[in-house]
């Protein structure tokens, strides 16, 4: 008798348990409907916001859109939250957003225009503020804040870092170098170093572009994308420093191709969840069945940390991440 009793009892626990693991919501990959790459994720009160290039030909891309969920599973459109009627310098390419709130104020950073030559060509990287995360948006300077090639590294790809003591630095930088660069308290320009000058080099081995940096447990994560954009071998490879910084040694290679799930898999961002040691990474793939170079989709996965804090390979996936609503 008491075997059977705990035989059924056994048999309702796993019912039970297989029937709450198959309840939980997954967002699916991708996350975001449409063509859309190198995303930025920020945490705005208890939202979760994402900022993506729109994914065209550069002639095309003149406006960027958003999106925002409560639950990473329900995803809603804030259409052309920034655009060339806005943004008057735009011409073409309006690039990888970088968001950032600061005293009431939501900005974001953007790459426009593809410059070669800054003094022949009027672009680079520009800022943008609003009052709340969807806008309306409006052309903070007027003019591109960094327009020039400095360190042989183009002025696109931005990422704002907020260090431990309140400083903010801009990371960025195309063509294989990387320069990071201490912003004004009011974002219209530059503080130079301690030496005298603006623009430092801080460039990785491999890096090509998509930087971005975080902290965790004291240690500085220095993150960026190598390959080329357009081909499979897109990737994301990091580093660990004790130092803003840097010296940045690469440790190795995280986000890439899977021949099972999508290739060119990369310029990403990551996000912490308050008060916790969970990570997600959100990024861009090509599905298996596309071979245009624009058609390019936003993923969510988790990513993870070894016991030492180095960050393992994030295994792409087709289901997404577990709904969660932030607290």
């Amino acid at each position: 008798m008491k075997k059977s009793f705990f035989t059924a009892l056994c048999i309702l626990l796993c019912c039970i348990s297989f029937a709450q693991k198959n309840s939980i919501k997954k967002s699916g990959n991708p996350i975001l409907k449409g063509w859309y790459a190198d995303p930025e994720v920020a945490l705005y009160g208890k939202q979760y916001w994402i900022y993506p290039t729109m994914s065209a030909p550069f002639e095309k891309q003149v406006y960027m859109d958003a999106f925002y969920s409560n639950d990473l599973v329900t995803w809603k459109k804030q259409p052309h939250i920034l655009d060339s009627t806005i943004i008057k310098w735009v011409k073409s390419a309006l690039w990888a957003p970088a968001a950032i709130k600061k005293d009431k104020k939501y900005y974001l950073f953007f790459g426009a225009n593809d410059i070669h030559d800054g003094t022949k060509e009027v672009g680079g990287i520009g800022v943008a503020v609003a009052d709340k995360p969807a806008g309306p948006y409006k052309d903070y300077l007027g003019k591109p804040l960094v327009g020039d090639i400095y360190n042989g590294a183009q002025p696109i790809d931005q990422y704002v870092f907020k260090d431990k003591d309140g400083t903010y630095y801009l990371i960025y930088g195309g063509w294989s170098h990387c320069n990071m660069a201490k912003l004004k308290n009011d974002f219209t320009g530059f503080i130079p170093f301690a030496d005298g000058t603006t623009f430092k080099p801080i460039t990785p081995e491999g890096y090509v572009e998509g930087p971005m940096m975080f902290i965790r447990e004291g240690k500085y994560y220095f993150m960026w994308s190598e390959g080329s954009w357009a081909h499979s071998n897109y990737r994301v490879a990091y580093a660990i420093a004790d130092n803003v910084m840097g010296p940045f040694k690469k440790m190795g290679t995280i986000l890439q191709q899977d021949p099972k799930v999508g290739t060119g898999a990369g310029h990403h961002s990551v996000m912490q969840i308050p008060k916790t040691d969970d990570w997600y990474i959100v990024y861009h793939r090509r599905p298996l069945t596309e071979t245009d170079q624009n058609h390019r989709v936003t993923c969510m996965d988790r990513m993870y940390f070894d016991k030492t804090g180095f960050i393992k390979p994030v295994k792409m996936t087709n289901e997404g991440v577990n709904q969660r609503k932030l607290k």
